[in-house]
């Protein structure tokens, strides 16, 4: 089992509470995180990210292998997936059109053929307009949690081991 990460995750990291200017101990955790198997995204959050010009898309394409691709193993959990959203009645056409297109999907079929934990940022939903990852991830059998959820689970701290020289006076 490990943890795979949606776009809002990376995106709100850097914009917000972990920009790569203050805090990359969280980059490195995510760095030594994957390496010991535990965390991870996939491809179709890779191409999602990769297309801007900005620290992040450059983080990602520097971190290519942190993204997994979809094998023949993934490819009847997503197209699961994307039958019971195009299935469910409680979703308008264009909402299940953008499910199916977006790395929604192949996250969650991942996550179910994997075994896997979703982390998103995104929170339940009663909407008719779009499919959100927790929504899915329960009508699939997925778990999901938030990004702070998974830190906390992990015993990830971002500490100063020693005081900056002229920091806080």
């Amino acid at each position: 089992m490990a943890y795979l990460l949606d776009s809002d995750v990376f995106i709100r990291a850097k914009n917000d509470h972990y920009g790569f200017d203050f805090c990359p101990a969280f980059w490195d955790w995510l760095e030594v995180a994957n390496a010991a198997g535990t965390v991870h995204s996939v491809e179709a959050v890779y191409n999602e990210l990769a297309g801007s010009d900005d620290d992040l898309a450059q983080w990602v394409k520097d971190h290519r292998s942190f993204f997994l691709p979809l094998t023949a193993d993934e490819i009847p959990s997503v197209a699961a997936v994307n039958r019971w959203a195009n299935d469910s009645p409680d979703y308008a056409a264009a909402a299940k059109s953008e499910f199916a297109s977006a790395a929604d999907s192949f996250l969650i079929g991942h996550a179910v053929a994997g075994g896997h934990t979703v982390v998103t940022h995104e929170v339940i939903s009663d909407g008719r307009r779009r499919i959100k990852i927790p929504n899915a991830a329960i009508a699939n059998g997925v778990r999901h949690m938030n990004p702070f959820q998974m830190l906390r689970a992990e015993g990830a701290r971002f500490v100063l081991a020693t005081p900056l020289p002229g920091a806080l006076g």
